[in-house]
C-alpha cells in the first residue's frame, strides 16, 4: 500500500519541514488538495503552491482537483510539476475530455468519485485512467469520519480490474488511519491518503510508519 500524506492538514507556515518529515519516513505520494470555493466550500492551493513544492521533494505529487470545470487548470498544474492529476466526475460534463487533457499534458490521469456517486458513473472512462480515487468522506474538509459503505465501491473497482484487465491504482481519501486503512486494503485499495491522522502536530513520520506497518 502506498501512503499519500495530504498537506491539507500540514502546518502551512512550516510546510517544507512537514513535507521533508513524511518524505524521509517513506511516504510515496504527496497529496495536494486543490479547492476552489465553488465545487467545495473551502479554498486551497493553486498552481503556484505546486511549483514551490516540486523542487523540495521527489515524492509523486498527487494533485486532487476539487474544482468546477477542472479542464481550465490542467495544463498549469502539469507544467508546475504534477505527476498525477485527479478530476471529479461530478465536476465537469466533459470528463472524457478532461482526462484526455491530463494525458496530453504528460501527467497520469485520475478520475474521482464522491461517496454518493456510483461506480457505474465512471465505467466509460476506466480504460483510460491510471488511478481511481474513491472519496471515503464528503470532499472539502479534513478530519471527517470514514464512511464504511464506501468499501463496496472499492471492491467493485477491484473486481472490474480483474474482469476487464485494467491496471489502475485504487486510491482512498478521507478518514484514513491505521485501523480503517486495513479494511481499504482488504477491499482492493492500493494507495491511501491520510491528512489529519498524519499531520496531527505530534510526529508525522511515526504516523506514516504506523500506516505502513498496518498494511504489511
Amino acid at each position: 500500500m502506498k501512503i499519500a500524506p495530504s498537506i491539507l492538514s500540514a502546518d502551512y507556515v512550516n510546510l517544507q519541514r512537514d513535507i521533508e518529515k513524511v518524505d524521509k519516513a517513506g511516504a510515496e505520494y504527496l497529496h495536494i488538495d486543490v479547492m476552489d470555493g465553488s465545487f467545495v466550500p473551502a479554498i486551497s492551493y493553486g498552481p503556484g503552491w505546486l511549483k514551490a513544492i516540486r523542487p523540495i521533494t521527489n515524492m509523486t505529487l498527487d494533485v486532487h482537483m476539487m474544482v468546477q470545470n477542472p479542464e481550465r487548470f490542467v495544463e498549469q498544474f502539469a507544467e508546475n510539476g504534477a505527476d498525477i492529476i485527479g478530476v471529479h466526475v461530478e465536476s465537469t460534463p466533459h470528463i472524457h475530455r478532461a482526462l484526455q487533457l491530463i494525458k496530453n499534458a504528460g501527467a497520469k490521469a485520475e478520475v474521482v468519485i464522491n461517496p454518493g456517486t456510483p461506480v457505474e458513473a465512471i465505467k466509460p472512462v476506466l480504460y483510460m485512467v491510471d488511478q481511481v480515487l474513491v472519496m471515503t468522506v464528503n470532499p472539502g474538509f479534513g478530519g471527517q469520519k470514514f464512511l464504511p459503505e464506501t468499501l463496496k465501491k472499492i471492491t467493485q473497482l477491484d473486481q472490474l480490474k480483474q474482469t476487464e484487465g485494467y491496471d489502475f491504482d485504487i486510491e482512498v481519501d478521507g478518514g484514513v488511519k491505521n485501523t480503517t486503512i486495513v479494511d481499504c486494503q482488504k477491499a482492493g485499495a492500493t494507495v491511501a491518503v491520510a491528512g489529519s491522522y498524519v499531520f496531527d502536530g505530534v510526529d508525522p513520520a511515526a504516523k506514516v510508519k504506523a500506516l505502513k506497518d498496518a498494511t504489511k
